[in-house]
């Protein structure tokens, strides 16, 4: 029999190996020895740095079209939604990732122009490790916001006991996770948290980057998750295909109509159903109205320029993103994400066709 200690240690292993095993495939190489032609045409190469809330459905993504399109390897690396904002602005990358989407001013220094087109969605889970309550635990607005204030430290605190009467919450010391670097995960988070608690706003506020008021830092979503994973008492945020492929613990959180729902594809999907589709195509819904939404979602973009000097990467991007926003779709469910709708497809694929 698999004892708990051990079960984590070997959660902890899996979590590690999801970051090597991206790295792997996104850095493998490509054989395209032969000379150019029509059935062999020339290899192209698409650089890319930034979210690490999409990289497993990107992972993906871009492995199956290289499957398809041998001439076409697409390297995309986990650096947070801040580092792919900042590439893009200094023209280092071929296209971002980020679950932010750029600001006016930020899309003003991108002297190429910048095209935001929606990939897929999804919802940041709330994690932790008690033994004896894996996924059997409420946590309302007031002890979700106090939890990360640091002003509620302990896990039988009444605040976490009066909305789990039947469960024993230890005395035991509360280990909070957060990010450590610019990270869109952090910005939808916290603009939950800023939403639902004027504290917060006041004195945290919401962004990539936000003055943590407790915890301790780590980098990335797999990071964060490998922390929780091996710390017992411990609890973080993270997104939601990382918690799903870890089997990791995971909050019934308060919504808006007052009900403890837990993350889940179908119910982030409600959470972002009435979402209206700006021309723009920057949606942020920070704390969703319906009955069964979960109440933490987002969307994530690709940031691409809109006019390539190499006229091939264009041609390359344009096809690798279309079919992403359609193919690759029927797949984003099984990773733990939402797929696009497809009145938001239609509009993400006529934003696609202005990239030269």
């Amino acid at each position: 029999m698999i004892t708990p200690f051990w079960r984590r240690l070997w959660l902890v292993a899996i979590a590690m190996l999801m970051v090597a095993g991206i790295i792997a495939c996104q850095n493998a190489p490509v054989d395209n020895t032969s000379a150019p032609d029509a059935e062999n045409p020339a290899p192209v190469l698409l650089n890319g740095t930034g979210a690490s809330f999409p990289v497993l459905f990107y992972t993906r993504l871009f492995s199956e079209y290289n499957q398809l399109h041998p001439n076409v390897m697409v390297n995309y690396q986990d650096t947070g939604s801040a580092a792919g904002i900042q590439q893009i602005i200094s023209a280092t990358v071929d296209f971002a990732g980020s679950d932010v989407a750029m600001t006016d001013e930020e899309i003003a220094q991108v002297s190429k122009g910048v095209v935001l087109i929606p990939m897929t969605a999804g919802s940041v889970a709330v994690g932790y490790n008690l033994p004896g309550l894996e996924n059997d635990l409420n946590l309302s607005r007031e002890a979700l916001a106090g939890i990360f204030l640091g002003e509620i430290t302990r896990w039988n605190d009444p605040a976490i006991t009066t909305t789990n009467p039947n469960s024993t919450l230890p005395d035991l010391p509360i280990t909070l996770v957060h990010r450590s670097d610019g990270s869109g995960t952090t910005s939808v988070f916290t603009a939950h948290l800023s939403a639902i608690n004027p504290k917060w706003k006041s004195a945290v506020g919401s962004g990539l980057n936000v003055n943590w008021p407790a915890g301790v830092g780590i980098k990335s979503n797999a990071g964060v998750s490998a922390q929780i994973l091996q710390a017992e008492g411990a609890i973080g945020y993270v997104e939601y295909s990382y918690a799903k492929k870890l089997d990791m613990a995971t909050a019934a959180i308060e919504n808006q109509a007052g009900n403890f729902v837990k993350p889940s594809t179908e119910s982030a999907k409600v959470g972002l159903s009435e979402a209206e589709l700006p021309d723009d195509l920057r949606i942020f819904v920070p704390d969703p109205t319906p009955p069964d939404a979960y109440p933490i979602v987002t969307y994530t973009w690709l940031l691409l320029y809109e006019t390539y000097d190499d006229p091939a990467k264009a041609a390359a991007l344009r096809d690798v993103v279309q079919w992403g926003l359609t193919e690759a779709q029927s797949f984003s469910e099984e990773l733990g994400y939402v797929p696009l709708s497809e009145p938001l497809v239609s509009k993400a694929t006529e934003a696609l066709s202005r990239i030269k």
